[in-house]
């Protein structure tokens, strides 16, 4: 991939606005590199559906890794639907131990060119910033592990284990790549997912703030609820009516709640988070961490919706329907229930919860479910968070890194499905008020690339000598 001169200005320019000083990067060709690719990848339309374009972001990815040394035999893209996947293996000195698994996706979620105040598939530079679907979730964390893994054997290193890239190309949608992938890999030591950002860039002075890893997620579930009826005539109102049935269960449903609890990921990131929040949350916080049955802290906290996903399970209707006729008593009513499960619940342990609180035996529940699996935290491993703190020191000096739970969906739940430890870990800052992922205008500072790359070039070395 060429090295363009312009990107280099773009990427130093943006430095400042990061808060860090505009010093030479130590590694300016997999910068460059990896914005190039990141920008080549937007400009593909990777998106479920007529003209998905996920096949040819795997091409460019294979030609990367091709030109930047990987054996040719080593790479498989495989079609699936109107999808593919990738899988990479750089061979270690070791054949005998488990590879090391970098775990990205290569689609994007839809986005609508009259919604945006520019093209979405058409990659731009502005201003310090990255414009374009996927700039942070998650094509330009594609890049970067890419770009970084080439710089590794440019400069001659020999990874004792395999360390297998693999990009999956449904994550957005039905998670099926994601399933295979993990199916083919259930052999590996540990699996880490570079989705998303897990820095957070201080609003006020715009430098980094502090950087999460994650080592379990919530897990997706849908649940159908389904109540029917006999009906009749609109003129001759019953007593026992679907919708009203349907309406006064949902109402019930709204009203209960889930056991708060806690695990070490959870309590890791609000004892350390909680500096960053306002007084009354930060105080919360601190209570929940201390005692998760504390009902004030409970009641602060699922007050935010910021924070109630963190601390238990949550689930809330996202769809309705009833009724067949304008003049005629409906003869059923459905709702789905959206549930995301905190790790160590199976589903029909809270469809059976969700039955209970509906408190109407006429309404019949379905596990609707999806593209995932449930799954239980992964250990913190000492040489993961090792390895992360380490890297983190080196490019973020006194910059403040903890364990943290992520309340959405990855790749990752299938690879503990298996019981390979799995970690997320984005090594991109970015503000809040700059995280448009899944949103209008979706953007990632180009300055936070270079420093993205130091700790990717770290943490896959001590994590696969």
């Amino acid at each position: 991939m060429p090295i363009r001169r312009t990107a280099l200005m773009a990427a130093t320019a943006a430095m400042i606005t990061f808060g860090v000083k505009a010093a030479p990067a130590p590694h300016p060709e997999a910068d460059a590199q990896a914005l190039d690719l990141a920008k080549q990848a937007i400009a593909l339309r990777s998106v479920a559906g007529p003209g998905n374009q996920t096949p040819q972001v795997a091409a460019l990815f294979r030609e990367a890794l091709v030109a930047g040394g990987f054996a040719p035999g080593d790479i498989t893209v495989t079609p699936v639907d109107d999808t593919a996947y990738l899988i990479a293996r750089w061979h270690g000195r070791d054949p005998s131990l488990k590879p090391l698994v970098i775990s990205g996706h290569m689609d994007v979620v839809e986005a609508r060119r009259a919604d945006w105040q520019r093209d979405p598939f058409t990659p731009v530079v502005e201003n310090g910033y990255l414009f374009g679907r996927g700039a942070t979730d998650m094509k330009l964390d594609d890049a970067i592990a890419i770009a970084s893994l080439l710089e590794l054997r440019r400069e001659g290193y020999t990874p004792r284990r395999d360390i297998i890239i693999e990009f999956s190309g449904d994550e957005e949608t039905t998670m099926k790549t994601g399933a295979i992938i993990a199916d083919k890999l259930s052999n590996a030591e540990l699996v880490l997912n570079v989705d998303g950002a897990n820095g957070v860039i201080d609003e006020k002075s715009g430098k980094p703030a502090y950087f999460t890893w994650a080592g379990a997620e919530k897990s997706y579930a849908d649940f159908q609820m389904v109540v029917t009826n006999p009906g009749g005539h609109s003129s001759e109102p019953r007593a026992v009516n679907a919708i009203d049935e349907m309406a006064a269960a949902l109402l019930r449903i709204q009203q209960h709640r889930f056991t708060p609890e806690i695990n070490p990921l959870t309590r890791s990131y609000f004892v350390n988070a909680a500096k960053w929040e306002q007084p009354a949350t930060a105080a919360a916080m601190r209570a929940f961490a201390a005692n998760p049955a504390d009902p004030h802290a409970i009641a602060t906290l699922s007050a935010d919706p910021a924070m109630i996903g963190k601390i238990g399970t949550t689930c809330v209707v996202t769809m309705i329907s009833g009724g067949h006729a304008l003049n005629a008593l409906p003869q059923r009513a459905e709702a789905n229930i959206n549930c995301r499960i905190f790790p160590g619940h199976p589903r029909d342990q809270i469809m059976a919860e969700l039955k209970k609180a509906a408190a109407d035996p006429a309404i019949t529940f379905t596990d609707t479910t999806a593209g995932s699996v449930s799954t239980d935290a992964s250990p913190m491993r000492p040489d993961v968070v090792a390895a992360i703190d380490k890297a983190m020191a080196a490019a973020f000096p006194g910059v403040p890194v903890f364990a943290a739970q992520d309340s959405g969906a990855s790749d990752s739940m299938w690879s503990r499905a298996h019981h390979v430890p799995s970690y997320g870990i984005s090594p991109l800052f970015i503000k809040s008020s700059d995280s448009f992922m899944h949103g209008l205008n979706e953007r990632t500072p180009v300055a936070a690339i270079s420093p993205a790359i130091s700790v990717m070039l770290s943490v896959v070395t001590d994590l696969s000598r």
